[in-house]
């Protein structure tokens, strides 16, 4: 079976470089799956974990937002914000989350928003460690 290479980067360093089966993302207009050999494509990313599919195993990759560059050999994952599970602080995005909470019955719609993004970026960090979504 052939592979397609998956580079993950964010401003300060490369995050995840491997050769893999298949990449899931969120993008804006829904879920894609990539496998090797898919037609060039770029597109805007949700906050959202990535599921990246090397043989029978599943890697997970807290991605918060960018964009995703296809060609046919290779996958580039812009993000501002990319961690693996293993860096990712588990109690601190559980408190993050708590606070995002409490912040989102805000009359302010900037208050709000802000909230809003800071609860998904939580949630997500919380649901790559736990691999439950």
């Amino acid at each position: 079976m052939s592979t397609i290479r998956l580079e993950i980067v964010t401003p300060e360093r490369k995050v995840y470089e491997k050769d893999v089966d298949m990449v899931v993302v969120k993008g804006i207009a829904g879920e894609l799956g990539i496998l090797p050999n898919h037609i060039p494509l770029v597109t805007p990313l949700k906050i959202a974990p990535v599921k990246v599919k090397i043989g029978k195993e599943e890697e997970f990759i807290a991605v918060h937002g960018g964009f995703m560059e296809v060609r046919k050999d290779k996958i580039v994952i812009l993000a501002e914000i990319a961690e693996l599970p293993g860096e990712i602080d588990v109690d601190r995005a559980k408190k993050a989350r708590e606070r995002a909470q409490s912040r989102m019955n805000s009359n302010d719609s900037s208050e709000l928003l802000r909230a809003e993004i800071a609860l998904q970026k939580a949630i997500n960090r919380i649901s790559v460690t736990d691999k439950h979504f």
